[in-house]
């Protein structure tokens, strides 16, 4: 198992009006509103984050992401190259009273890598896996070629009662989303039950008094309401509507922290806040000439054209002025701490002459016109930050408009919102937290050619390929020495971002909590917010 350099997480304190805090229920105030209860539909952080609850992994990650531990199995080994043995705990039950065994992860398995109709899908995590039973509490999972990867990719995949009831039929093994969306089929091993979600309002958890894991269940209720607005999120707090909300805006930081009766729980995430752009048509729906006329050729297959467009882009600019300084600048897909990092790749220093060189040096020297298109409810600051870049990009010779939209209309165009099926859009704002802590998980999912047969660029909106990556990235993925392994993830992002720039990575989200007097958050290297770390003060 990789041991990741433990990242430091600061306490901050500050303030608020003195109020009780409940004994039983929770009230939370989140930003991003999971776009299913299916557990399977999308790959998507909010989802991932508010079904963990109800929903239980075979491996988790500590709140540092410095260790792996065990959930739903007790241990796990190598039994040769090819073959890991996971033994499941014991007298486990679902949330139905259904017990717990080897056949409801084959078919967690079985449902996750044949899904069809959601979002960016967990297959790059099930591809190429064969799971077995052995007996009822023991499955082994087998690849091809040597795989060291196992434990991380188990905990990116919710186990689900096979005997889920639904309303029938052949989509996805018999059940739809709109099942786990009324809660018939919201059937988990987490520590919280389903009660309601009303959307975009609310969903309610209340505790489940079969659930044995390793932490204690600190409330018998949790309400998450939903809260898109900063500053309604923020006044929420102020006002005593809700115990804690995630996503402080950064803006309001400095304030908060000067305050008696408010904990702040601040640390640097897993994520890198990065831009996808469309490397496959030769016609490209947002790509124009400066007057906003069609183009038929496609400038930005050109790596040049893509160098150029990160040259233009200040990061000091975003991180200070858009961020309030609570990020920090990325160059590549993780930041420090993790492994299989490239001691190489920095942040790409703002250079608006050499951009202009290469892209006279690509036959773009005229310049063309883009859309950025992005979230406005996804990421810390998204819409500011497709707002900045437009006018770094304009002020450059590339003039660019601006459209961002609601996640849930976002990513099912950029995924597959064109005619065919394929990314509608041309130049994309997106965020990728590394769940398996290396950077084989994005590279896999953003960086190789875009193969669903194989589980390859499961989220490579841009379309990016290179053999050489493709290859690099296959061969640290059967590499079972750590040392060895690190550096060939650190020569395949080398080539991927500094020589193909297959992705322009701008920045690593710096997240920050807060909670009312009497209660403290233990912050996420993932970025989750999840009941069992929002806990009472000591």
């Amino acid at each position: 198992m990789n041991k990741l350099s433990h990242i430091c997480f600061a306490a901050l304190t500050a303030v608020l009006v003195s109020t009780t805090v409940s004994a039983e229920t929770a009230t939370i105030g989140i930003r991003s509103e999971p776009s299913s209860i299916d557990p399977y539909f999308h790959n998507l952080g909010p989802n991932n984050a508010m079904l963990g609850q109800i929903f239980g992994r075979l491996v988790d990650w500590t709140p540092g992401m410095d260790q792996m531990i065990p959930r739903l199995a007790r241990s796990w080994r190598a039994l040769d190259d090819t073959t890991w043995e996971f033994k499941l705990r014991k007298g486990i039950k679902f949330h139905d009273g259904s017990d717990f065994t080897a056949d409801d992860v084959i078919f967690s398995f079985k449902r996750a890598d044949g899904y069809t109709g959601g979002n960016s899908s967990f297959r790059t995590y099930t591809k190429g896996k064969s799971v077995t039973k052995i007996d009822d509490h023991t499955v082994h999972v087998s690849t091809k070629a040597p795989y060291p990867l196992m434990p991380n990719d188990m905990t990116t995949i919710l186990i689900m009662s096979s005997d889920a009831k639904g309303s029938g039929g052949s989509e996805n093994f018999g059940i739809k989303a709109k099942d786990f969306n009324k809660g018939t089929a919201a059937i988990g091993t987490g520590p919280y039950k389903f009660v309601e979600w009303k959307k975009g309002d609310r969903l309610v958890l209340e505790k489940y008094d079969g659930y044995k894991g390793p932490l204690a269940q600190p409330w018998s209720k949790m309400v998450f309401r939903f809260i898109k607005s900063e500053p309604a999120r923020t006044a929420a707090l102020l006002a005593g509507d809700v115990d804690m909300i995630d996503n402080v805006p950064t803006t309001d930081i400095a304030k908060l922290k000067s305050s008696a009766d408010l904990s702040l729980s601040q640390g640097i995430s897993n994520r890198v806040i990065y831009l996808h752009m469309d490397q496959q048509r030769d016609k490209s729906p947002f790509v124009t000439d400066k007057k906003g006329n069609p183009l038929s050729k496609n400038p930005l297959k050109d790596a040049r054209v893509r160098i150029a467009i990160s040259k233009m882009i200040d990061r000091d600019e975003i991180v200070d002025k858009v961020m309030e300084g609570v990020a920090v600048k990325a160059g590549q897909l993780l930041p420090e701490g993790f492994f299989g990092r490239s001691s190489k790749l920095k942040p790409e220093a703002y250079d608006p002459a050499g951009a202009k060189k290469l892209l006279a040096e690509a036959g773009w020297g005229d310049g063309f016109g883009l859309t950025i298109h992005g979230p406005n409810d996804r990421y810390i600051n998204d819409a500011k930050i497709c707002e900045a870049i437009a006018q770094m990009l304009s002020r450059n010779g590339i003039p660019t408009k601006v459209e961002t939209m609601p996640k849930n209309v976002y990513f099912k165009r950029a995924s597959k919102g064109g005619p065919d099926k394929t990314p509608e859009f041309s130049f994309i704002l997106v965020g990728w937290g590394a769940g398996t802590g290396e950077p084989s998980s994005p590279l896999k999912s953003l960086l190789m050619t875009h193969d669903k047969s194989k589980g390859h660029g499961a989220s490579n909106r841009g379309r990016h390929s290179n053999a050489q990556v493709d290859a690099l990235v296959t061969k640290a993925l059967a590499t079972v020495d750590d040392a060895a392994r690190a550096k060939i993830l650190a020569q395949a992002t080398e080539v991927a971002i500094g020589v193909s720039q297959g992705i322009i990575p701008l920045h690593y989200q710096v997240n920050t909590w807060a909670t009312r007097k009497g209660l403290k958050y233990n912050a996420r290297a993932d970025e989750r917010t999840v009941g069992l770390d929002l806990i009472k003060a000591q």
